[in-house]
């Protein structure tokens, strides 16, 4: 099996907002399958992507609930080439209403920092070192 494409789907509350926060911190938007109801952002050019969904709509593709507000249902996490680019985006992030979830980690091989989007979304950004990586790994 050979996965071609992946899409992550999230409820959002005002898919306008959604989309000026992800595209002021430099993602862009698959127009060709956004709209009023959903708001596609490109993470991987033709391999990632993740839909947010305006909750009326999202309930249509399950018949289980929405989490409540306050509660974690999934921590998302992107993978950047450098710890500046990884503080950069959370720093950006934060400045334009995410909240921060944690003090940055360092653990000489891996590096993250992350936050909590303006749709209380958490996200995980991290840089790995592979030359760093512990013996046996």
């Amino acid at each position: 099996m050979e996965i071609s494409q992946m899409y992550v789907n999230l409820p959002v509350k005002d898919i306008g907002k959604t989309k000026k926060f992800w595209t002021a911190l430099g993602f862009s938007a698959n127009e060709a399958i956004s709209d009023e109801r959903a708001f596609c952002m490109v993470v991987k050019e033709d391999t990632m992507y993740v839909m947010f969904i305006e909750e009326e709509y999202f309930r249509t593709f399950s018949e289980k609930p929405l989490p409540e507000n306050g509660t974690t249902q999934v921590l998302l996490a992107l993978a950047l080439n450098s710890r500046e680019e990884v503080d950069r985006l959370v720093t950006n992030a934060v400045a334009h209403g995410a909240t921060q979830h944690e003090e940055p980690q360092d653990y000489g091989w891996m590096y993250h920092n992350s936050f909590w989007d303006i749709n209380g979304h958490g996200w995980n950004i991290t840089f790995t070192d592979p030359a760093r990586l512990p013996v046996g790994s």
